[in-house]
């Protein structure tokens, strides 16, 4: 059997990876990340921007250690997918690729590329909590509305898969590594994006405990649950600010450092200890919506990234002046601008912020739903295209929402989640 080159994604770990498995039976194994070149949104900045490039580069580090210490390397190529990994399998003798299924068009068109260059590609979906043969319907058959999906679930009975267990040691690395003129060997990784310090950060990911690798994803989720804190999560997960009001969870889920399943697993193991709760039970619901998110691409696909998204309206409108005053905090609005603000500084917002400020973005500055999820994309270091795209959708009435859409008044929202003003204090400067 020749090599196989093992196509990172977004699954930067080693634990509960069946897509990593799968590739193990080959006779030399190359794990590989491709570097994207800087690309614009399509709204004049750039797709990925520095906190998220910071935080998956800690994510790598963590990974190329890992891989170190089980007899492996971690190759990061600098270019597009299907330009470099073609070359780099000529490069070391393979003919076949395996990588972590992804349903948004962008990965899937990657796909198929490679395919069309002439290498086999073996895509093995492991990015959700349940596995699509698992639901009780075809996705085809995918209830339009989430809370029917989650009661059709609970009707059913299916559980999670355990999650599987990082290999001990990996298959040598392909005899031939000659430096390469695209990218790095797998012994000179590439320069990070330096890590922005922000001590307001309710996801200061500067600090060991925050940081974006699979060691630090799982021992933040295990002091999370021996602290209780799952039992009050329902009751706290709206505030605005702080570490301890939610599971940060989100960061090492979208770049694929911790899985659904490993959080499920660990998650029954606390209630089982401390029983179950109405909070702990509200983990599990989130991370359904997750699974949610990523089966409506297997059901629509592109049809999610079109302006009418799964709707009839027409598309939508957009002020250009508006969207730039709301991306850089300065449309006059107390909490949104702080918001706002806590976003770029950070690269991080709480899930009750980012509503707000995707309702204002919509309804009261009159900008394109797109152009705020492309900004979103740019800024969050747990950007993820399934969850993003179908929480934009669905705040513009362009989704799944039954009611067609959900407008926030900012002053009730500050009434309610910051009466004493803490959190636009906090964030009343860039």
């Amino acid at each position: 059997m020749s090599a196989t080159l093992y196509w990172l994604r977004q699954d930067l770990r080693l634990d509960d990876n069946p897509a990593l498995l799968a590739a193990c039976g080959s006779a030399a194994l190359l794990p590989v990340y491709c570097h994207r070149p800087a690309r614009d949104s399509g709204w004049d900045f750039p797709r990925l921007g520095r906190h998220r490039a910071a935080f998956i580069g800690q994510a790598l580090d963590s990974l190329r250690a890992a891989l170190s210490s089980r007899g492996s390397a971690l190759c990061e190529l600098q270019g597009l997918p299907e330009i470099v990994l073609p070359a780099l399998a000529r490069e070391v003798g393979a003919d076949r690729v395996v990588c972590e299924r992804i349903a948004a068009p962008e990965e899937e068109a990657e796909a198929l590329a490679l395919r069309q260059a002439g290498l086999q590609v073996c895509e093995i979906w492991q990015s959700s909590l349940f596995l699509p043969e698992q639901l009780p319907f075809a996705i085809e058959r995918l209830p339009a509305v989430f809370t029917a999906f989650r009661r059709s679930l609970e009707q059913a009975g299916p559980q999670p898969l355990p999650p599987q267990d990082a290999p001990a040691a990996l298959p040598p690395l392909p005899a031939a590594l000659p430096p390469l003129p695209a990218g790095w060997t797998p012994r000179e990784p590439p320069a990070r994006t330096p890590v922005a310090i922000e001590p307001r950060s309710s996801f200061p990911y500067h600090l060991p405990a925050c940081h974006g690798g699979e060691a630090a994803a799982r021992a933040h989720f295990q002091q999370y649950l021996a602290r209780g804190l799952p039992h009050r999560y329902k009751a706290t997960r709206d505030r605005l600010y702080g570490v301890d009001f939610s599971s940060k969870l989100s960061p090492w889920l979208a770049s694929g450092a911790l899985s659904p399943r490993r959080v499920w697993q660990m998650l029954k193991a606390f209630e089982a200890r401390h029983g179950a709760s109405e909070g702990s039970g509200w983990i599990g619901f989130e991370l359904l919506w997750r699974d949610y998110f990523r089966f409506l691409h297997l059901q629509h696909g592109a049809r999610l990234y079109h302006a009418a998204g799964l709707s009839a309206l027409p598309p939508p409108a957009h002020d250009v002046a508006a969207f730039q005053r709301w991306r850089k905090g300065e449309t006059g609005q107390p909490l949104v601008d702080a918001a706002m603000r806590e976003l770029s500084a950070s690269g991080y917002l709480s899930n009750r912020l980012r509503q707000v400020a995707a309702s204002y973005l919509i309804y009261e500055c009159g900008g394109d739903w797109r152009a705020g999820a492309a900004w979103f994309e740019s800024q969050l270091i747990d950007y993820d295209a399934c969850s993003n795209q179908g929480n934009w959708l669905y705040i513009a009435g362009r989704g799944t929402d039954p009611r067609g859409g959900r407008r926030f008044n900012p002053e009730r929202q500050a009434a309610e989640h910051d009466a004493q003003g803490r959190y636009r204090a906090l964030w009343s400067t860039a």
